[in-house]
């Protein structure tokens, strides 16, 4: 008979009773007795030999954790296979550690594996203000540095699991790596986040995104539409057959509460368009930067404040 390999019969054994049956006789009692004693024996061996094994224990100090796996190495500099192209991932965060030690490890490896240079920018949100995405990505942009020439506009809570997409340097235009007929819960026509990839260059012409969405959403829609105004051709993935399931989207709304909330006249601004605000208008002040390892994966925690103009957007603050 087979057995699941979760599961091992149990062995039933019948009992003697032979041994006392009968006359209780002299020998059987001496026998009887020279039992008990090798048993107690055997119990007064296995509990010293059990102390010598927790003193020995102690000695040594406590076991010490196995390391975690290593992750893919980083780009050689002499490497030609690696490409020109250097993306700065951009990371809009505030409070979502868990997610981030999931996040960071998993896109080192992910990108080395697929040979793109990279380093990870996690720009936190430390001011007192509504959680601001779009903001977050400018400066993301402005404190990328010269030695990165495009960027990815990143959720920490979406994680690639398709390696055929692509990554790299977008030449011909924008790419929009988390598509709508991929991405697990967002699927309207003109949804371009999640991950958006974009040339430096490109991203300047849009004048970056809008500074006006504090809170949670709309953001993107209105970037879509700078998109269009600029003349940019965006892209999106090809032959990739995982459907819903290319990403895997590690929010919890449980747990984490979005901030949807539309205060004062936010509901009726939030569908307008940002003719002039983005890059040049805005206001923000670099904390501190941290570098981390995670993992085993290197990243570049930029802690930043960002100011509001209370007059233009009154809700950047919940009242």
């Amino acid at each position: 008979m087979m057995y699941s390999s979760r599961r091992k019969p149990v062995l039933y054994f019948k009992e003697d009773r032979r041994f006392l049956s009968g006359k209780c006789t002299v020998y059987k009692l001496f026998g009887l007795c020279m039992v008990l004693l090798l048993v107690s024996l055997l119990w007064l061996q296995l509990s010293c030999s059990g102390e010598m094994s927790s003193t020995l224990h102690d000695r040594r100090g406590p076991q010490q954790p196995p390391p975690p796996p290593p992750c893919a190495a980083n780009a050689p500099v002499d490497d030609a296979s690696w490409g020109p192209h250097k993306l700065a991932l951009i990371v809009p965060f505030r409070e979502r550690f868990e997610e981030l030690l999931e996040f960071v490890p998993f896109m080192h490896t992910f990108l080395n594996k697929k040979k793109i240079r990279h380093k990870i920018l996690v720009i936190n949100q430390v001011d007192h203000y509504r959680f601001n995405r779009a903001s977050l990505i400018n400066v993301g942009y402005l404190e990328s540095g010269n030695d990165t020439d495009y960027l990815a506009m990143h959720d920490v809570d979406l994680l690639p699991l398709n390696e055929a997409l692509d990554y790299s340097f977008p030449e011909e235009g924008p790419f929009h790596v988390a598509s709508p007929e991929l991405h697990p819960l967002y699927h309207y026509k003109t949804y371009v986040g999640g991950i958006l990839l974009l040339t430096k260059k490109h991203y300047h012409m849009c004048n970056g995104m809008s500074n006006r969405f504090w809170g949670w959403g709309r953001e993107d829609d209105e970037f879509y539409r700078r998109l269009r105004k600029a003349e940019l051709q965006l892209f999106r993935p090809s032959g990739i057959t995982t459907g819903y399931k290319t990403f895997l989207h590690i929010h919890d709304p449980a747990w984490r509460k979005r901030d949807q909330k539309r205060v004062a006249t936010q509901k009726q601004e939030q569908f307008k368009v940002d003719p002039e605000g983005g890059l040049t208008n805005l206001r923000y002040q670099v904390e501190s930067r941290q570098e981390l390892t995670i993992g085993g994966a290197p990243c570049t925690i930029i802690n930043t404040k960002l100011e509001c103009d209370q007059s233009q957007t009154p809700w950047c603050l919940l009242v």
